[in-house]
Formats: C-alpha cells, structure tokens, sequence
C-alpha cells in the first residue's frame, strides 16, 4: 500500500463529515460543519478544494451541485496514521505504547476489556 496523502486537522474534519454522509454536496458539508466549527463557507470551501487536489476526495457535477465522495476509506487512513505514531513515538513498539497508557491511566475499564476481546479474538483466528 502506497502513503496516503497528509491532511490537516481541519482538512481531516471534513472528511469525517464526508465519511459519515457521502456523497455528500458542498452545501451539506457547508452546513454541517458552520455548526461545529467557527469556519466560514469560504473557508470550508477552501479546505474541500485541497481534499480533491490531494487526491482524497472525488466529486461529480450533479445538475448545479457538485457532489463529494472519499477515494480513501476512513480505516486506511486512521490506520496510517496510528502507525505513524506508533513509529514515530514508540519505535513501532506496541508494547511500549500500551504500557505507557496504562501507566498514566490513559485506558479505562471499558478499553482494557474492548483490547481482552480484540486480542482474544486474534488468538482464535491463529493470529501471530
């Protein structure tokens, strides 16, 4: 699998919206996102215009609307950047990174027992 594109927080607000509702038209995204953010339309704008430049996004004329849809799934790209992270900070150390959130109380009940299922579930497909 080839890097995917970096995007910005902001740049990653919209794609969440684009993920959740897609496709999804610029006056949607618009008035999703002039509810949670301070940004103006312009802006948003703005920001959906590099979204398509990086190759993220895809849109389709429809009538006098221009509709979005993602080129890259909302799983690819938080998994990219977990693993970013976990290299970046951790040496690729899992381990590590586990044990660290533990130690600083970062993971509560509901997380440790959501991480037993996981790593139980892996065991039973003979993961490694």
């Amino acid at each position: 699998m080839s890097a995917l594109p970096q995007i910005s927080e902001a740049e990653f607000e919209v794609m969440k919206i684009v993920w959740k509702h897609a496709p999804i038209s610029t006056n949607e995204i618009t008035e999703k996102l002039t509810k949670t953010t301070t940004w103006s339309p312009k802006t948003i704008q703005t920001l959906i215009k590099r979204l398509v430049t990086k190759g993220v996004l895809a849109y389709e004329k429809q009538s006098r609307m221009f509709v979005y849809t993602p080129l890259v799934e909302e799983s690819e790209y938080i998994g990219q950047e977990s693993n970013f992270f976990l290299e970046r900070y951790y040496d690729g150390d899992i381990t590590a990174m586990l044990s660290a959130y533990i130690a600083n109380d970062r993971l509560s009940e509901t997380d440790i027992n959501a991480l037993r299922s996981l790593l139980s579930e892996r065991s039973k497909k003979g993961g490694h």
